[in-house]
C-alpha cells in the first residue's frame, strides 16, 4: 500500500466530525478554509457556523455591510481575512452571478485566496487533482521524507509542493488532501506526536533517525517589535464616549477604538496631563483621570506586541462627537478592546 492509499484509509478510520466536511458546496468550504487559516478547529468551528447562519449564501454574505461582517468575525484575529472574504463574496455574486469559480486557476483570482486555499477548494469540491501545502503538510512530508530545507523559504516552498504534487491520488485528491491534514492536525502532531501507532512509522525517515521534533524546519522570523499603546476610555456626564474607526491600512482597519496615543516609553500617572499628545488632544478641557490596569496589558501579534494601558477620564464635554457608553457592544472592535468593554463597570 503506497503513501497515498495508507493515508487515506486512516483517513476513513479517524477523522473527526466536522460540520464542512457534510457537504461538497463550494461556498461553505471556502467560508471553512478562510475561518480556519491560523484558527485552531475548536476556536473556528463556532465561527463557522455562525457564518452560515448569518449568511446562508454568496449573496446573503455579498449583501451584508462590512460591519455587520467584521462584528461577526471579532475575535479572531488577521481582519484582513474577513475584509477579503466579504470582497470576494461581492465578486462572486455581482460579477459571476453568484457562480463559484471551479477550477484551481479561477479560484486564485479571488482576494484573499492563495495557492493552498485554491487547491483545497478545488479538490474538494471539484475533484481537481491540485495539492495543498499547509503547515500540517509540511510537517507530515518533512518527517517523512526527512526533508530539512526550511518550509517557510522560497526554494522550500517549491520544493514541497512539487513533492506534495507527485504524491496526490488523483482519483481522489479532495479526500487525499483532507487526509494528509488531518493526519498532520491529530497523528503527527508538532509536540508529542504518536509515533508508536504511527501507520507510516516502519519507512518514516524522521522516526528512523531520531528528528521527529528536529523537523520541519523554519527560517527565524524576523524580529518582533515592541509599541506602547494609550486608550482613551473618555466618559462624558451624560454616559457618552469616543470611538474611533480604524481608517489606515493594517490588521485592524476598519475595526473600532478607543482615543489612542502610542509612545516611546511607558506612560505613567505623574506625566500623562503634561504628555504633549495628551494636552493637543483635550486642549483646554478639565478632566479627571486614572489609569484602569497599573500594569500594561501585553497583546502578542504574529509581528509586534503592545503594552497596553487604558486611561479612564471623566470629562464634562467631550473633545470630539461621541456615542452612548450603550452602544459600544454593537461595533465591530479588536479583541483586545473588546476584552477591556467586557471587564469594565461602565
Amino acid at each position: 500500500m503506497n503513501f497515498s492509499k495508507i493515508l487515506t484509509y486512516w483517513y476513513s478510520a479517524n477523522k473527526r466530525s466536522l460540520p464542512w466536511r457534510n457537504t461538497k458546496n463550494p461556498y461553505h468550504i471556502w467560508l471553512s478554509e478562510i475561518i480556519m487559516q491560523q484558527t485552531q478547529v475548536k476556536q473556528g468551528s463556532p465561527y463557522y457556523e455562525a457564518f452560515v447562519t448569518h449568511f446562508p449564501t454568496v449573496f446573503d454574505l455579498a449583501n451584508a455591510n462590512e460591519e455587520t461582517v467584521l462584528k461577526l468575525w471579532q475575535g479572531l484575529g488577521y481582519y484582513s481575512r474577513a475584509r477579503n472574504l466579504h470582497a470576494s463574496a461581492r465578486y462572486i455574486a455581482q460579477e459571476l452571478a453568484g457562480q463559484f469559480p471551479s477550477t484551481y486557476s479561477e479560484l486564485l483570482k479571488l482576494k484573499g485566496v492563495g495557492d493552498y486555499t485554491a487547491s483545497a477548494i478545488a479538490s474538494i469540491c471539484f475533484n481537481e487533482p491540485t495539492a495543498v501545502v499547509d503547515g500540517n503538510v509540511y510537517r507530515v512530508l518533512s518527517r517523512y521524507f526527512g526533508v530539512d530545507i526550511p518550509i517557510n523559504s522560497t526554494q522550500g516552498i517549491k520544493a514541497f509542493k512539487t513533492l506534495a504534487t507527485s504524491l496526490i491520488d488523483t482519483k481522489n485528491p479532495g479526500d487525499y488532501n483532507q487526509a494528509i491534514m488531518e493526519f498532520g492536525a491529530i497523528q503527527c502532531k508538532p509536540k508529542n506526536p504518536y509515533c508508536s501507532d504511527c501507520p507510516l512509522k516502519d519507512s518514516c525517515v524522521a522516526l528512523q533517525k531520531g528528528k521527529v521534533n528536529a523537523l520541519p524546519v523554519k527560517l527565524k522570523k524576523t524580529k518582533v517589535t515592541k509599541k506602547h499603546f494609550n486608550f482613551l476610555v473618555v466618559i462624558s456626564e451624560d454616559k457618552k464616549t469616543i470611538f474611533e474607526k480604524r481608517s489606515s491600512k493594517g490588521i485592524w482597519q476598519n475595526l473600532y477604538q478607543f482615543p489612542l496615543i502610542e509612545t516611546e516609553d511607558i506612560l505613567v500617572s505623574e506625566g500623562f496631563k503634561t504628555e504633549p499628545k495628551i494636552q493637543s488632544y483635550f486642549k483646554d478641557l478639565d478632566f479627571e483621570y486614572c489609569l484602569y490596569n497599573t500594569k500594561e496589558l501585553v497583546h502578542k501579534l504574529s509581528h509586534q506586541h503592545l503594552y497596553t494601558k487604558f486611561w479612564i477620564i471623566e470629562v464634562n464635554q467631550l473633545p470630539k462627537e461621541g456615542i452612548p457608553i450603550s452602544d459600544l457592544k454593537t461595533y465591530p472592535t479588536p479583541i483586545l478592546i473588546s476584552n477591556f468593554i467586557d471587564a469594565f463597570d461602565f
